[in-house]
């Protein structure tokens, strides 16, 4: 019987113990897609426990808190922080299986050096084992990213965004990890939700100007927008996406809708539809234009629960995966993009793993002379980023395209301690080379073997995003 979460954890063959520890852990990081604060790292926030670092804003860990019976009083609620992490505490042992027992116990062995599984009996052992050690400086938000290897992070940052935050660490010669934001447009794609007329005011606004009146002014603000993200290191936009629907319509007819709901009327489902299908050939456009990596995140349901939405507001727990048929659109965006020689390179996640093998060959159509891995099928996606998952995504992406080009793992995380998913990624990946290796189905080449593995742990990214420019 193996060692619980030793140095070989998930290694179970030679080859893949020899790609880990002598190819894989070593590679640093390259984090391009999160929802951390950027904030946070500008301040350098120093957490006064463990229950701050871990269970603020982990809807992951919150699910299945909830899952388990738990009071919201102690998920979200007022409960004091020692009070969450014991009910976390007392109901992380039934949730084996799920990678969050095994991302909990990586963070607490790689920053708290600690080896104790976590329940009920070990809690307040736990607690004040990794509070002690977070008054460190090395336990920081800096030190934590110093700590973990990371030369780049990209934030999710929204257009009207001042990007201040930004600009102060960019000035500080004292920290050499890399910060730049990303560009995240959904409530400007949003055209029907109560908000958007106050949105595109706040975009007005953040773009000089004194009004956005029509589609010309609207281009207008969002090209200056672009222009300073673009300054400040942006080289990747990002899109949550719940479907996307081909509906043309003419300059004229999107201009009219865009013009109707700023005047306080509604629209109508296909308005809605015609109006996101007209910005996102736009955005592709400049996007293609600035050399940046249009990603797309599609295939939730969100919100289900309409009565904790209504008190505790988005991502909080309550998403699911949507059954929804979602390649059709997302065909015909990139084709028309391609038709008007404007594809940029692009990046898709579904959070249903039932669209694995459509988006491999999708976009398996759509790659490009001089360019290695225009198109990417993005990395397992929250709820499809554990060892089954993993290995399916892995193994479709190997089966139906190019494995050596894949840009490999990103957090998609609000917690800075979430870097050892990367960890989890290599352990994985070289698990899953080791195994073909083993069988005979690719020579035992370490030389070739250890370079795939630090491509798509770490270089392919970096190449990809034009990082290294």
């Amino acid at each position: 019987m193996k060692a619980f979460m030793d140095q070989d954890f998930l290694l179970n063959n030679e080859t893949a113990r020899i790609l880990y520890h002598k190819y894989a852990a070593g590679m640093p990081i390259v984090d391009y897609h999160c929802h951390i604060n950027p904030a946070e790292i500008a301040e350098d926030r120093q957490f006064d426990n463990i229950a701050q670092v871990w269970l603020g804003g982990d809807h992951y860990k919150w699910r299945l808190m909830r899952a388990c019976g738990v009071d919201e009083h102690y998920v979200t609620g007022e409960a004091a922080d020692k009070e969450k992490f014991k009910e976390f505490a007392r109901i992380l042992p039934k949730a084996v299986g799920n990678p969050v027992y095994h991302w909990a116990h990586l963070e607490l062995q790689r920053y708290f050096n600690c080896r104790l599984p976590l329940n009920e009996s070990t809690a307040d052992e736990i607690w004040n084992l990794c509070n002690a050690q977070l008054k460190r400086k090395d336990l920081s938000v800096r030190g934590i990213i110093k700590k973990s290897n990371v030369k780049v992070i990209v934030t999710t940052d929204d257009p009207v965004d001042d990007l201040s935050h930004h600009k102060i660490i960019a000035g500080d010669p004292s920290f050499d990890t890399a910060v730049y934001p990303g560009w995240r447009p959904d409530r400007l794609l949003n055209i029907e939700r109560d908000d958007f007329t106050s949105y595109l005011q706040q975009l007005a606004e953040a773009a000089g100007e004194r009004a956005i009146d029509s589609m010309a002014d609207l281009c207008t603000a969002l090209t200056g927008r672009m222009d300073l993200f673009h300054d400040a290191g942006c080289r990747a936009s990002d899109h949550g996406i719940n479907k996307i629907v081909y509906a043309p319509a003419s300059d004229k007819e999107i201009d009219r809708i865009l013009k109707k709901r700023i005047s306080g009327e509604q629209v109508n489902n296909e308005e809605a539809d015609a109006f996101r299908w007209s910005m996102l050939l736009f955005l592709g456009a400049e996007y293609h234009k600035r050399g940046w990596v249009m990603e797309i995140h599609f295939g939730a349901v969100r919100n289900n629960n309409s009565k904790c939405f209504r008190t505790l507001g988005p991502d909080t727990g309550f998403d699911a995966i949507s059954n929804e048929n979602c390649m059709p659109g997302l065909s015909r965006l990139l084709d028309t993009l391609n038709s008007r020689n404007c594809l940029p390179k692009t990046m898709v996640f579904s959070l249903n793993p039932n669209d694995n093998e459509a988006i491999v060959t999708t976009l398996g159509c759509f790659h490009e002379t001089g360019i290695p891995g225009k198109m990417q099928h993005g990395t397992a996606w929250w709820f499809n980023d554990n060892i089954t998952g993993m290995k399916a995504q892995i193994t479709n992406l190997a089966n139906m395209s190019v494995l050596g080009n894949f840009t490999g793992m990103l957090t998609d995380s609000r917690s800075f301690l979430s870097y050892t998913r990367h960890e989890y990624f290599r352990r994985i990946l070289c698990n899953l080379l080791g195994e073909w290796v083993e069988n005979g189905e690719y020579p035992a080449d370490m030389d070739a073997l250890g370079s795939l593995v630090q491509d798509i742990s770490y270089n392919n990214a970096m190449e990809y995003f034009g990082f290294n420019d």
